[in-house]
This record gives C-alpha cells, structure tokens and sequence, in this order.
C-alpha cells in the first residue's frame, strides 16, 4: 500500500457523545454528502455486537460514498466489516501485525502525536498516513501535548499523507493545511454543528482554497 491511496481532504471523526444512537448514521451521511472524504469509525466502549453494528453500517455508507472507512485501534474490527484499513495510536498492536491481518491494501494511520522521530519510525515501518496533533484545544483529548504546524512542513519530505488533528475548526483549519495537511481531522466542529452537512461543505471549500498547488 502507498500513500496515494490516502484521500486529501476533511477526514471526519465519529464521537458516540455527539453522535449517539441513529444519529452515527445519520450524522456520518450528512458529513459524506458535504465533501467528506474519509471516516475514521472511534467507539471506546466494550459492546463488541454494537461496533460490529455501526461499523457494519458505517462501512455500507462509506462503500456507496466511495471514501475509505478507517477503524480507530481495532484491526480485527476492520477486517470483520471489510474496511479501508485502521488507525493505530502508539500504544496499540503494532503496525506489522495489523498489516498481515488486513493485508497489503489495507491503509493503515499512525498516531505521531507531536514527534518527528516518531513519524520517521512509523514511515519505514510502513504507515501509509502519519497524524499530527493537537494542535489547537480539545475536549477529546484535552490533556494531549500540543504539536507545532512546523512539523508539518518538517515532515513532508516523508512523502506520505499527513493529517493534522486536535481541536481543528473551519477558521482555523486553513494555517495547517499551508503548512502541509492533506487532511484535517474533525470531531467536534463537524458533528456538534446543527448542520453537518454545511458545516462539511465550509471545510471542503476552506481546504480546497488553502491547498499548495500541485496537492
């Protein structure tokens, strides 16, 4: 798998908090409709039937979409719903084991927190996304260091995607993507808005204004 395969563009999060119930689907949807170009499935709680559930959903909207769904810290949950791949923090199993359980396809996301060092070894390893963050306040991670957009730049002759997370809004997004973001991760400012959907759409056209020429 290359980086290539990594869209460039709003990387929508889910939240079960500010999206609970029928409203994953319905929230996920309304982000897809607006430009979204990736979902990363995140659900912390133990009810294995219930994330094999929305996963198994998520995975049908996604599919009919045509973006990737990523699985947040659970390879085995991606391969059993058929997802794009799965995102791996650094204290997760290791990205070899989840790169022979989904295979040379699969796209598979490191954590890089705010470490160069730490997107160097996960790059040779094999990531095809290294994310960066926080970089602004967040409530999802509120105790997470805060990461300088110089790594951004630092971190492009990697060559792989990078994808910024952590507090990002439509009016703040834009200095990251300059810097070097093909993504921006979203959770709050995306799924909190009252219209998802339009709230998508305002990070579609900001990104799509910001990005260098040539990405």
């Amino acid at each position: 798998m290359t980086g290539s395969a990594v869209p460039s563009g709003l990387y929508a999060i889910t939240d079960s908090t500010l999206l609970p119930g029928e409203r994953l689907f319905e929230g996920v949807a309304a982000a897809l409709r607006g430009g979204a170009v990736m979902v990363q499935y995140r659900d912390k709680s133990d009810d294995a039937a219930a994330r094999l559930h929305q996963a198994s959903r998520l995975q049908a909207l996604c599919r009919d979409a045509g973006a990737p769904l990523i699985i947040n810290d659970d390879a085995e949950l991606a391969r059993a719903v058929g997802a794009a791949g799965v995102h791996l923090g650094q204290d997760d199993a290791g990205l070899a084991e989840a790169r022979a359980l989904l295979g040379d396809e699969a796209i598979i996301g490191i954590t890089c927190h705010g470490e160069l060092a730490l997107a160097e070894r996960a790059a040779e390893a094999g990531a095809d996304y290294l994310a960066f963050g926080r970089f602004f306040p967040s409530t999802t991670k509120p105790g997470e260091r805060y990461a300088d957009r110089s790594l951004l730049t630092d971190a492009r002759p990697l060559g792989l995607p990078l994808v910024a997370i952590g507090g990002i809004t439509a009016e703040n997004g834009a200095q990251l993507v300059q810097a070097g973001a093909h993504c921006l991760a979203v959770i709050g400012d995306l799924f909190g808005a009252n219209d998802i959907e339009r709230q998508a759409r305002r990070f579609d056209h900001m990104i799509r204004q910001n990005r260098p020429a040539g990405r």
